[in-house]
């Protein structure tokens, strides 16, 4: 009969990085972060200017901050840079995209598309001079090549995406998240294992001078139709 296994008990640490701020300055900050989150587009057009790495990288532990189910932080970032590679994924994306945009698609999601003037050419995937491959870990391989579960692995890397892509505007860059369906070519580009799945390519980088925007992107839901207070 089996019973149920103690586990040790965690260890603990005082929350020594807390800091509570006034009222006034809560609601100021707030204030500022909503402003400046409210500026971040979408965007198409990249300049191809590099982007130095320290900045990719201290988003990329921004990122990496995020929660997720038991702390199993169960996401990996694959940072593309190389023209060539680059080329390579727009082919394969472009690829899926004409299949997508040719029949593929049920005909309500290409209405939903039409205002924002997307179609199969993606010639940001080698203008822009990064992207970042997000892959979800399905489960995770311990130190005697066991496999382990992992948890809300789609919420979890929603999350780290989320606060990636806040850290990449704050530091004045623009991204785009765009995502081929099926895009299991990430994996063998990439060098991933198949024990992960390619969920979003980050395109990222600065907007091209004279950048235009769809006015549709723009459209925000107000306060009332995205919250309830019970």
């Amino acid at each position: 009969m089996k019973t149920n296994q103690a586990h040790p008990p965690p260890l603990m640490e005082t929350l020594a990085h807390y800091r509570e701020l006034p009222a006034e300055e809560m609601k100021a900050r707030a204030q500022a972060h909503y402003e400046q989150q409210k500026r971040r587009r979408t965007v198409r057009d990249f300049d191809s200017r590099p982007v130095p790495r320290e900045v990719i990288e201290a988003c990329l532990l921004a990122a990496g901050t995020a929660p997720s189910g038991a702390n199993q932080q169960p996401w990996h970032f694959a940072v593309i840079g190389d023209p060539a590679l680059k080329r390579q994924i727009r082919e394969a994306a472009e690829e899926e995209e004409r299949a997508f945009y040719n029949g593929r698609a049920p005909e309500e999601w290409l209405r939903a598309l039409a205002p924002l003037g997307t179609d199969p050419n993606k010639p940001f995937l080698e203008e822009a001079p990064l992207l970042i491959a997000i892959f979800a870990q399905k489960y995770g391989v311990d130190e005697q090549g066991e496999r382990f579960s992992h948890y809300y692995v789609p919420e979890s890397v929603g999350i780290a995406t989320g606060f990636l892509i806040s850290a990449l505007h704050d530091a004045g860059l623009a991204t785009l998240t765009h995502t081929p369906s099926p895009m299991g070519f990430l994996n063998g580009l990439c060098r991933r294992p198949d024990s992960e799945k390619p969920v979003i390519l980050l395109v990222v980088g600065y907007p091209k001078a004279g950048c235009q925007v769809p006015v549709h992107g723009g459209l925000k839901k107000p306060l009332a139709q995205i919250s309830t207070w019970l």
